[in-house]
């Protein structure tokens, strides 16, 4: 869910935020903590939590879930209790955790976000790619399903003086495509900040739902990949990606069935077996 406030995140202190990213991607779980726990789960103290309440307008922590209650919809005990880390691990518990990530992700996923990234990336001159770390892999895969499509695409290096280097060159009608799970690292602030300097657009995939205003893309897409203590599952990022390739093969139609035919034509000609 995404919590409505009378106050924008903007408004909110870091640890404020921290708290509302949680009510927003972990909504059955917190309507089951109890202040301390849920305290202690976030590392911030009973009078912060208490604070955030009435800063948004609530009485108390109490009035806070009744609030977050009325806007919450789902089975969100079966949510709760499947989440739960005090079970032992199973890969059949860990794929149906899967799971609940993915609905997590679709019941996040912004409908006209979704459509201008799609736009976004057949409509730039050139796409610009980034991703370090574990979500250097996601590039990586992004990379080469937009190349055999037949759209201009470049990796960029994951940092240093070399992804300047590269960044240097995207200007305005160019897309600059990033993930940023967690905290903005270095080089996510600086491809945001760069953007309005050189003019380019920039599409973030992201793992929070409140973030501060220089944090944010011009367009995001969010996956949900687990609680801040978890391992952070790639599984709807991976998928996210996958769907949005899908979308972005169907508006090219033609275009885009021609460059895999080529494609097909070449690897038959050259790899084929004798």
């Amino acid at each position: 869910m995404e919590l409505q406030l009378p106050v924008s995140p903007g408004e909110l202190t870091r640890a404020e935020q921290k708290i509302l990213d949680f009510i927003n991607t972990n909504t059955d779980a917190f309507l089951f903590l109890p202040i301390g726990q849920l305290a202690q789960q976030l590392e911030l103290s009973d009078a912060t939590l208490s604070r955030f309440a009435r800063h948004v307008g609530c009485r108390d922590f109490k009035a806070l879930k009744s609030l977050v209650m009325e806007q919450a919809s789902g089975p969100a005990a079966k949510l709760a209790g499947t989440l739960s880390q005090e079970e032992p691990f199973t890969p059949a518990a860990w794929l149906e955790r899967q799971r609940l990530y993915l609905q997590k992700t679709a019941e996040q996923l912004d409908s006209a976000a979704f459509d201008q990234a799609a736009e976004a990336l057949i409509t730039a001159r050139r796409v610009f790619l980034h991703g370090k770390n574990a979500s250097a892999a996601l590039a990586q895969m992004l990379y080469f399903r937009l190349r055999r499509l037949g759209l201009p695409v470049t990796l960029l290096p994951t940092g240093g003086s070399e992804l300047l280097e590269g960044l240097v060159q995207a200007g305005r009608e160019d897309l600059v495509v990033l993930f940023s799970f967690s905290k903005l690292s270095r080089e996510g602030r600086i491809l945001l900040e760069q953007s309005r300097r050189a003019g380019y657009r920039t599409l973030a995939f992201v793992g929070r739902t409140c973030l501060a205003e220089g944090e944010r893309a011009d367009i995001q897409l969010f996956a949900y990949r687990g609680g801040e203590r978890e391992y952070h599952s790639m599984a709807a990022p991976t998928a996210l990606l996958d769907a949005l390739v899908v979308e972005v093969t169907g508006r090219l139609g033609t275009r885009g069935a021609r460059k895999l035919k080529e494609l097909h034509e070449l690897k038959t000609q050259y790899f084929s077996d004798p």
